[in-house]
């Protein structure tokens, strides 16, 4: 029978996951340019999708380039959020191939911490990301037209996402053989980020892979970041569509409670 952790035990495991995440937070303080790399793909992406090729893209959706942006800017929030995998991949990486890794798990650390410090460090980087992508959103002419309880919503949709994910990035870290085999599998990310509801809708997509995409969990948080933004509203002609605010919650606790458990359990194979 599983007990209660008492107020001691909590505050100690907080404790230490707050020195582990800041230890990457400081970091990244450390290379600005890290943090630069991050935001330039998601600003590059403004500037390519929405005035490069956002006339084009909106005509072919019957959209003009405003609309079109007021579409595309969720779905690029969402990448954003999507992205930081590969950050946390090759971070945790590096840490293993340096062994970091090993050294924190010889000090008296709550056991978790050394993984659920450097996803609140994620966390708490999404949220850096996000409040410099919410003002460049609305220079490029979106607008959220939501309330302050639906504006906070969809962020915190964004950001349990990127909680999601960034488990997913350290059990890979934990998995690959070293910083650049993690460059390699984030080459994966971006089918997924494309095979979504991110940059146009998932109707204009062969058949066969409209079903892939309308199930991506990416879509998921688009679709339900539009409808909270009140911005522009997606494709509500499927289940999945008419019900993606559940699925904006439930793909990422289930992601999260998988990588997290699947990430304990290798942390604990390397210790024998």
């Amino acid at each position: 029978m599983m007990t209660a952790l008492s107020p001691t035990t909590l505050a100690w495991a907080a404790s230490d996951t707050w020195v582990v995440a800041r230890r990457h937070l400081m970091r990244l303080l450390r290379r600005p340019d890290e943090l630069l790399g991050t935001l330039l793909i998601p600003v590059m992406a403004v500037v390519m999708f929405g005035f490069v090729f956002g006339e084009a893209l909106g005509a072919g959706m019957a959209m003009s380039g405003s609309d079109y942006r007021a579409y595309l800017l969720p779905g690029l929030f969402t990448l954003s959020m999507a992205f930081g995998i590969g950050t946390t991949t090759m971070s945790v990486a590096t840490d293993m191939r340096s062994g970091v890794v090993d050294r924190m798990r010889t000090l008296p650390l709550w056991p978790v911490a050394m993984l659920a410090g450097r996803s609140l460090a994620d966390v708490l980087t999404a949220l850096v990301e996000l409040a410099i992508l919410l003002p460049l959103g609305m220079l490029a002419g979106w607008r959220p037209d939501g309330n302050a309880m639906t504006v906070a919503a969809a962020i915190g949709l964004l950001v349990l996402l990127r909680l999601a994910l960034s488990w997913t990035g350290i059990l890979l870290g934990l998995l690959v053989s070293g910083p650049e085999a993690a460059m390699k599998y984030f080459a994966l990310v971006f089918p997924l980020a494309m095979v979504a509801d991110t940059i146009v809708p998932t109707t204009l997509m062969p058949s066969w892979l409209t079903v892939l995409a309308q199930w991506n969990p990416l879509s998921a948080t688009v679709n339900a970041t539009r409808g909270l933004f009140a911005t522009s509203a997606g494709s509500a002609d499927s289940w999945v569509s008419q019900h993606a605010e559940l699925l904006a919650i439930a793909w990422p606790v289930g992601i999260t409670v998988v990588g997290l458990m699947l990430a304990l359990f290798r942390l604990r194979q390397l210790s024998r």
